[in-house]
């Protein structure tokens, strides 16, 4: 299986609804969450350039559930690189609760954005930039891991940049 992105995460009570179980928008906000954390971690010019003129639009977003969780539960959201063309990016999420060393799949989500760029009033589809598609490479799922550009090295041996995980 390919790598993923990951961010762990311990539910709080403000996250739930008053049966009890998480609220659902808390899981596409963690969707949220996880696409950003992989921005500042592996990707940090495209925050320079998102201060700039590149906008990421979010174009579809969806998730199924298959258990409840709850206050304290803690969680492993992991992100992989679904889909990659010219101008937009598909991602999905596996959400894990984390039990005594066990995993279990408790939702799983897709998320599918746009590169665009200009003023607001004019924006136009723009290419995804390569730091982002370089920085994506490692978490390229099945066919897309075999179209994405290898990372630069240098004659030292693969270049490394942020935390692995």
């Amino acid at each position: 299986m390919s790598g993923y992105y990951e961010i762990r995460h311990t539910v709080g009570f403000e996250e739930t609804n008053l049966v009890g179980n998480v609220y659902y928008v808390n899981y596409l906000r963690w969707q949220g969450r996880c696409r950003e954390m992989f921005l500042k971690e592996k990707a940090p010019g495209v925050l320079a350039e998102l201060r700039d003129d590149l906008k990421l639009f979010t174009l579809k977003v969806d998730c199924d559930f298959f258990a409840e969780i709850t206050a304290f539960d803690e969680l492993s959201i992991r992100m992989r690189l679904e889909e990659l063309t010219q101008t937009q990016i598909q991602f999905s999420f596996d959400y894990l609760r984390l039990d005594g060393g066990q995993e279990n799949l408790v939702a799983r989500g897709r998320q599918r954005i746009a590169c665009m760029r200009g003023p607001n009033t004019a924006t136009v589809p723009a290419r995804v930039p390569e730091e982002l598609r370089l920085a994506l490479a490692p978490y390229a799922e099945g066919p897309v891991a075999a179209r994405l550009p290898a990372a630069p090295t240098s004659p030292g041996g693969p270049v490394r940049t942020g935390r692995g995980r």
